[in-house]
Formats: structure tokens, sequence, C-alpha cells
């Protein structure tokens, strides 16, 4: 297992070599990881994220559209691995959202699609209420 996303918040199955894992037939999140420093075996880059309806038909492990690009960044085949997150319950909207929050957060190499997580006032406008106004209080936390 492998934890990924904002406060390491999804447990990921894997990682597992790419070059030898057969893919479930299943929907899911999904991570490219290549091994950058053969010293630390456990370290890993996340260079793509995507997700599938059925994750056996998405051509894994070399025939997905973007395994050139990963191949390349990885420095060969044999450097790539790949997690998985199955979301119980969860529809392709709630996958795609994971997979935008994974790229915002990782910023994947290989992902065409680039996502950024910050967070501008004019999104919702500026607002006070009795919540958001300064605490009246004499008391100091301790």
């Amino acid at each position: 297992m492998i934890r990924l996303g904002s406060l390491a918040g999804y447990a990921f199955e894997g990682p597992r070599a790419l070059a030898g894992w057969t893919p479930p037939a299943q929907a899911a999140v999904y991570a490219i990881l290549a091994k950058d420093n053969p010293q630390r075996p456990q370290e890993f880059a996340v260079i793509f994220v995507g997700h599938a309806d059925d994750l056996s038909a998405e051509g894994f492990p070399f025939r997905h559209p973007r395994s050139s690009a990963w191949i390349k960044r990885a420095g060969g085949k044999f450097n790539l691995h790949v997690c998985w997150l199955d979301v119980p319950g969860g529809t392709r909207s709630h996958r795609e959202q994971i997979t935008q929050e994974l790229c915002a957060i990782y910023a994947p190499s290989c992902n065409l699609e680039k996502f950024d997580q910050a967070w501008k006032d004019e999104w919702i406008g500026e607002y006070d209420t009795a919540m958001t106004d300064a605490l009246t209080t004499q008391k100091r936390p301790t």
C-alpha cells in the first residue's frame, strides 16, 4: 500500500512493477510512478495520474497512449510502477475529482492536462458574517 493525496488521504494498492502487472477489471484511479533514486528503493516520483472505468481496458502495461512518455521520463520501462485506488461506490465524476486533486498536488510531468491548487478570493467573493469576525473574548488559548 502507498498513500497519496492531500495529507496522504488515499490508500492505493501497490506499487507494483508496471511491466509485470495484470490490471484488474475494475473502475479505479491509478498513478504511474518512476523510481528516480536507486539508493532509495522505496522512493517514487508520481509521473502520471489517470482514472478508468475498467483498468483491464486501459492498455496496460505499454499500450496506453501515454506509455512512451512514461518510459522516456523513467529512463526505461523497468523503472515504472503502478498503484491504483478502488473507490467503493464512487462514480466516474468522483474518480475524475480525485485524479484532478492528485494532479494539482503532484504536477505529474506526463499528464497533458495541468491543474492549479491555488485558491483565489474572486471565485467566491469577499463576505462578512458573524462567523468570520474577529474573536471578541478576552480569553487567550493556553
